[in-house]
């Protein structure tokens, strides 16, 4: 078999264990009794596992772009942002276990390095905020309204790994999308105010 077949036999096989057991899982081992692919072969295909789970996490964020762009265009970008906010937490909601693998993964090692093209996702994804922020508060100093965009797309980042792992399930009666739908909606409603001064 080909070296990208057997890439691509793995990453599926990968991201069916992540789906169905969760982001611990994924683990060499687990991977290579699911495949009938050696240890040795898969750290042949990858490298190492941390290459494995950023392949994955790319592919979320290139699923999680495509949905975005899915979402109707709406001219108030006031509610436009609301219905991004929706879409992103439904896929959020619908991909969990992968969801929290690209948080875990972020939150492990600050250190590590991303390729050009997974930090072009990233900002890719966070352009959707900028955007409409442009169009919101649009007397806003450009630098200042980039920050805010960032400081916004980071907080609802945050949140949505507690939609990924359940974790307020025993601590809030709050819904995870509600968290973030106030989250945004009085970021926002407080920009608008600090735009006018």
């Amino acid at each position: 078999m080909e070296k990208d077949n057997i890439q691509n036999l793995l990453l599926k096989i990968g991201r069916k264990i992540v789906r169905e057991k969760g982001a611990d899982a994924l683990t060499v081992r687990k991977l290579s009794e699911a495949s009938g692919c050696s240890v040795g072969a898969i750290y042949n295909q990858f490298s190492n596992m941390d290459n494995f789970i950023l392949i994955q996490n790319y592919v979320t964020l290139e699923n999680l772009t495509q949905c975005l762009a899915q979402t109707s265009k709406i001219s108030d970008p006031y509610v436009y942002l609301n219905e991004l906010l929706r879409s992103f937490m439904n896929f959020v909601t619908e991909n969990k276990n992968l969801w929290f693998l690209l948080y875990d993964f972020h939150m492990k090692e600050s250190q590590r390095t991303y390729s050009y093209l997974y930090l072009r996702k990233i900002v890719e994804i966070g352009n959707y905020v900028k955007q409409s922020l442009e169009q919101i508060v649009p007397l806003m100093e450009k630098p200042e309204r980039v920050l805010s965009a960032r400081v916004l797309w980071l907080c609802l980042f945050a949140v949505s790994a507690f939609a990924a792992n359940n974790s307020l399930k025993g601590f809030s009666k709050v819904e995870e999308n509600s968290i973030c739908q106030i989250l945004l909606n009085t970021y926002v409603a407080g920009l608008t105010v600090l735009e006018r001064k």
